[in-house]
């Protein structure tokens, strides 16, 4: 009877350690990692989509883009025309507000890419970031504008 509940108890053991040989193990992140992936400021965001819609790699010879600096709560951005720049201020729960301030008056080709930026600036409410991209939203509507990390 010993010998029946040892073989049992053993089974049991062997038969509970088995189930962690298939667990997915995750390599940890570093530090760095962990803070690029989930940091919207300081990094250079490339504007990739708008409305909907894909946006060339280069407007006007530009790259269009978005910068948000946390040392003064200020940004930079261009939509391949002139430079945008303003300041912005986060909030819990990925709530952002900006505010427009200066911009260059040049006139471009494809200035409705600038103006609709312009706009997405002006209605944006809250973000989301999933990896390297950064979605700025309003309510829970679709995304206004996604943007990817540059490295």
């Amino acid at each position: 009877m010993k010998t029946l509940s040892h073989i049992t108890f053993i089974l049991c053991v062997f038969s509970l350690s088995a189930c962690n040989i298939f667990k997915k193990t995750e390599t940890p992140k570093t530090g760095e990692e962990t803070a690029q992936s989930t940091v919207i400021t300081d990094r250079k965001w490339k504007l990739v989509e708008l409305a909907g819609k894909p946006v060339a790699d280069k407007i006007n010879g530009k790259e269009p883009f978005i910068l948000l600096q946390s040392k003064d709560n200020r940004y930079a951005a261009t939509a391949g025309c002139n430079g945008l720049g303003g300041e912005f201020s986060l909030q819990a729960y990925g709530r952002i507000k900006f505010t427009l301030g200066m911009s260059t008056m040049m006139a471009c080709e494809h200035m409705e890419i600038e103006t609709e930026l312009k706009r997405v600036l002006n209605t944006t409410d809250n973000y989301s970031l999933s990896g390297d991209d950064l979605s700025l939203n309003k309510a829970r509507m679709a995304p206004l504008a996604r943007f990817k990390a540059v490295k």
